[in-house]
């Protein structure tokens, strides 16, 4: 699942789309050569077919194996990492707990990835069960309450579990997803998704993303896909960050509401999850976007620091510029400055809409 997507006239992932073609946040500069698409296809399909076969512990000890091999031999997402690490836990780069921290993130992911493998072969019961009922209630509460929900996520716990265990309910469970360079790798994990009940769109249809929130229904999407200088300006764990705009002009423009959502692993497998107070947009306004933004980013910081060994991002989520960082907060105030002139959310009228409060 990925940022809300783009297209001409629509919200772009980071930012409310004037116009034009707008490279989402994760996608490759340029596609591979078709020989590395053929190779790494084969390794996904190579490892679903045995590690998903083998039995659970035997296939995470296997996967833990090639996360330590990736960490060792992938130099640049390693800095990523560690980059993010030390800022989590507020610590110098050359801090043993920042080495261990992202080591243990690179050991998640694997976990995450062998998780997919096994769900293919597991029932619709057994999605269910794997993710806490209350949390899945919670969110069914605010879903039938909205006119289209669009639940916002990390790339934390383990989001094709949870989206495999809303979608096993029978509940219209949709993702916005990263159309990966890899056409083929792209299609077969539409496949296993659509197997698991779970809708899968191209992150760039975002007439089928409209339609989606028209029927009422609910759109997943994440919002770390690292940072972005054009996206829209938000504190987040306690430093000056973007996050993509995407969300906030989508519940605008169709009347849908934000709700911020995230899954936690335990140690016995199973994942714990919750919502949190539901976003509504008022309108397109640049003060009202900041303001549901930052909404979004405060909701979701508390779990990251409840497990950040779990939170698996691969790309740099903070600027390492001061000055960088000082021209983002300058941003943000100065969208507070200009008077509010945008059209009126979907459905606003009859609704009283919170007034835009300064971002923190």
């Amino acid at each position: 699942p990925a940022g809300a997507g783009a297209g001409r006239g629509g919200p772009s992932a980071h930012g409310t789309g004037t116009g034009g073609r707008c490279g989402a946040p994760h996608r490759r500069e340029a596609t591979g050569p078709r020989l590395r698409e053929k190779v790494v296809v084969a390794g996904y399909r190579a490892g679903s077919w045995t590690l998903g076969r083998l039995p659970f512990g035997p296939s995470v000890r296997v996967g833990g194996w090639i996360s330590d091999a990736v960490w060792r031999g992938w130099p640049e997402k390693r800095r990523y990492v560690r980059a993010n690490a030390a800022r989590v836990i507020g610590a110098p780069s050359d801090d043993p707990r920042v080495d261990a921290l992202a080591r243990a993130v690179f050991r998640n992911q694997s976990r995450w990835v062998v998780e997919g493998f096994h769900l293919p072969r597991m029932s619709r019961e057994e999605h269910v069960a794997l993710f806490d009922a209350p949390a899945a209630d919670r969110l069914h509460g605010v879903w039938e309450a909205s006119r289209g929900t669009i639940v916002v996520g990390l790339h934390i716990g383990n989001g094709d579990v949870a989206a495999a265990a809303l979608a096993g309910r029978g509940w219209p469970f949709n993702v916005l997803a990263e159309d990966t360079a890899y056409d083929e790798l792209f299609d077969l994990m539409f496949e296993q998704r659509r197997a698991w009940g779970v809708r899968v769109i191209r992150w760039r249809n975002l007439r089928e993303v409209y339609r989606v929130l028209r029927n009422r229904e609910m759109l997943g999407l994440l919002v770390d896909w690292g940072y972005r200088p054009d996206g829209q300006p938000v504190r987040l764990l306690g430093a000056w960050t973007t996050l993509p705009a995407g969300p906030a002009v989508l519940a605008a423009k169709t009347g849908a509401t934000i709700v911020p959502f995230w899954t936690v692993r335990r140690p016995d497998g199973t994942f714990a999850g919750d919502v949190a107070a539901p976003i509504l947009v008022g309108s397109t306004a640049p003060a009202e976007i900041a303001r549901a933004t930052q909404a979004i980013a405060d909701a979701l910081e508390p779990v990251i620091r409840q497990a950040p060994e779990q939170w698996c991002v691969f790309k740099p989520m903070w600027p390492d510029d001061p000055a960088e960082e000082a021209a983002l907060a300058a941003r943000a105030a100065a969208v507070f400055a200009r008077p509010a002139t945008a059209t009126p959310a979907a459905g606003a009228a009859g609704r009283r809409s919170r007034a835009p409060e300064p971002v923190r």
